[in-house]
């Protein structure tokens, strides 16, 4: 058993390790994706205040929606700045905005998926909002729009690593297969 789990691990120890890197990128992100939205909730309007009034559904374009975006956008491009030149180590290899507009684009697919886990985390009629009673915003560690973000972020991460490691990313692997086949010895040519 330890044999196989041993094998496993040197398959995949490339990937462990960009996972890794890609996990203390993210946990910067999260601080930083935090401090945004902390900032912006102190010098922002009420963060359950409506935007954008939605009909007579309840469910608005509320502050919350726009704090966790702007918050998105800053972590986003450090992150990519960090993912670009340590995690997966591309600069070399890709221009900046030839990589930066897929990471976005992936960025942007999970904050799409992020806003609507936060609309049911916030929302009071939800069935999955998070309890008013305990997280009445009476302090920094009560507040309920701090705990819905760093659950969104906790639920978008994995698949925002899957979609960055295959598709923005991908002029690392394209370089290594390209140095893998010049490396490999030429095939004698036949005569003429």
């Amino acid at each position: 058993m330890s044999e196989l789990l041993g094998r496993v691990l040197d398959r995949h120890r490339h990937n462990i390790v960009l996972l890794s890197r890609f996990v203390v990128v993210g946990g910067l992100g999260v601080l930083v994706n935090m401090a945004v939205l902390i900032m912006l909730r102190r010098i922002g309007p009420h963060f359950d205040d409506a935007v954008f009034p939605l009909g007579g559904s309840g469910f608005h374009l509320r502050w919350y929606h726009v704090f966790s975006t702007v918050a998105f956008l800053v972590a986003n491009l450090s992150n990519f700045l960090l993912n670009r030149h340590w995690t997966f180590r591309s600069a070399a290899h890709s221009a900046w905005w030839r990589e930066y507009w897929p990471f976005l684009a992936v960025g942007l697919v999970g904050q799409g998926i992020g806003l609507a886990l936060l609309t049911l985390l916030m929302h009071p009629h939800s069935f999955l909002s998070l309890p008013a009673d305990v997280l009445d915003n009476s302090s920094g560690w009560r507040t309920r729009l701090y705990w819905a973000q760093l659950i969104v972020i906790v639920v978008t991460t994995p698949l925002t690593f899957l979609l960055n490691k295959v598709w923005t990313f991908a002029s690392v692997r394209d370089v290594h297969r390209q140095g893998s086949r010049s490396s490999a010895p030429e095939e004698p040519s036949l005569p003429r």
